[in-house]
Formats: C-alpha cells, structure tokens, sequence
C-alpha cells in the first residue's frame, strides 16, 4: 500500500506504476507499505537539515523503516519507509538534464525505492549497481 501526501493525480498515477515495477523487480513479499510526501523546496530543506545536518534542499530523501535482510512474505505487512520528493528541484533537473518533468520525478521515486531496498552509492561498486537498478526498473517505462 502506498499512503500519500501532496503531489497531482497525474503524478501519482506515474509514481504508483514505477514503484509497483520496481517492488516486482526487488523482490519485495506481497504485503508491504510506503509512505510518499510530495513537497517544496523549503519543506524539504527543513527535513534535510533536521535528519541528515545539511541545511540545503535536496531532490530526494529516503528513511527506511526496515532491514531488507529480514524481509519475509510472512502475511504481515512490511513497512519499507518513507520517500520525500522534491517537485521543485525535480523540475529544474528536468530542464538542466533537457528531459521530462514526469522521467526526472519517475527516476527519483526508484532512487528513493532503491534506497529503501538496501542500496546506495558511498562508492563506485555501490553507485554502479544502483545505477543498473535504475535502469532496469525504469527501463522502457519512461
């Protein structure tokens, strides 16, 4: 189940699809529960600041409320975390990057999705499996 807060149906409708491929392509047991907060820069910045100590706005943030390790299809559903996108910045690097507001919000969604699956990029191993996780769920979608 995916519980929402801000953000366009439109968006929505984009997220849910990309989250639901990318849950299929990790794995995940059947019941699970992810948490989506559509918000502005100054929001995203407060969070920033308050959870990570960086007192600047970020695309994307991710807080895993579990251990992929202990993920189990027990019948009980597995609360995965939270994903907090910035629409913002996602649309000015959409327009940096020259693509589409809808794959630079579709390909943060699967970054913060990967990030609550256990992965992440504190080294060229880490970012270059993340990156082909990315691409595989992304893939033909957008």
């Amino acid at each position: 189940m995916i519980y929402w807060d801000g953000g366009e149906e439109l968006h929505r409708e984009l997220v849910e699809k990309l989250i639901l491929k990318g849950l299929k392509h990790l794995d995940v047991p059947k019941l699970w529960e992810i948490s989506i907060s559509i918000v502005d820069k100054a929001e995203i910045q407060e969070i920033n600041k308050e959870y990570r100590d960086k007192n600047e706005p970020t695309d994307v943030l991710s807080f895993p409320l579990s251990n992929p390790d202990e993920w189990e299809d027990n019948g009980i559903p597995i609360a995965l975390g939270d994903i907090i996108i910035c629409t913002e910045i996602a649309q000015e690097q959409a327009d940096e990057y020259g693509h589409s507001f809808e794959r630079e919000l579709g390909f943060l969604a699967i970054h913060g999705l990967l990030h609550l699956a256990g992965y992440d990029h504190m080294n060229p191993e880490e970012e270059a499996e993340m990156r082909q996780a990315q691409r595989d769920i992304l893939g033909e979608l957008i």
